[in-house]
């Protein structure tokens, strides 16, 4: 007997209210806006990441999934800043474009630890450059963590948040069937 998995009515809920419902522009401008700070917060601590940036000063990168884009500089500081909407009508010098529309999906794939499929266009060395950031560049989230509470709570919190990582893995693992990498929205068990 097939059976569904347990969040699949979640998958079209969220598909319906992503495409139905426009967030306001002032709150994508913020999140968008928070997104940079963080990225450069996460960059400030690795120097070659910054290096590479550095290198590919001036060069324009537009991240895009459904409605939602982001245009990204690298700043001669090796951080990156936004490219305001109208601010420039210069073409990205690369365009990654996340071919999977679906937030269910998207979140299932990131957990799995798997990256979702992107289309990509543009100057081949500068999409050379960021996919090393996304390969080697990672936020120590513990260590700032161990800034505000310190070592020990937040070796503690570490820990507890990867082993709740862990079991959610296994748990989307059991019951998300896979077929050649794609979710097949039915389960066999």
């Amino acid at each position: 007997m097939q059976s569904t998995p347990p969040l699949s009515f979640l998958d079209g809920l969220l598909d319906r209210l992503a495409t139905s419902v426009k967030p306001p522009e002032w709150l994508v401008d913020e999140v968008q806006h928070r997104a940079v700070l963080l990225l450069n917060h996460v960059l400030m601590q690795e120097p070659e990441a910054q290096a590479r940036l550095v290198r590919q000063q001036g060069r324009t990168v537009r991240v895009e999934w459904r409605h939602l884009s982001l245009q990204l500089v690298a700043t001669p500081a090796g951080l990156l800043d936004r490219v305001l909407p109208g601010a420039s009508a210069r073409v990205p010098d690369l365009c990654l474009s996340v071919q999977e529309n679906s937030p269910l999906a998207l979140a299932q794939a990131a957990l799995r630890g798997d990256k979702p499929p992107i289309k990509i266009e543009g100057d081949v060395q500068l999409a050379a450059e960021v996919g090393w950031l996304v390969d080697h560049v990672r936020w120590d989230l513990e260590e700032d963590l161990s800034r505000l509470i310190g070592d020990a709570p937040a070796h503690t919190l570490g820990q507890t948040a990867r082993r709740a990582a862990a079991a959610l893995r296994e748990f989307i693992a059991r019951r998300s069937p896979v077929t050649d990498g794609k979710f097949t929205g039915k389960s066999t068990e």
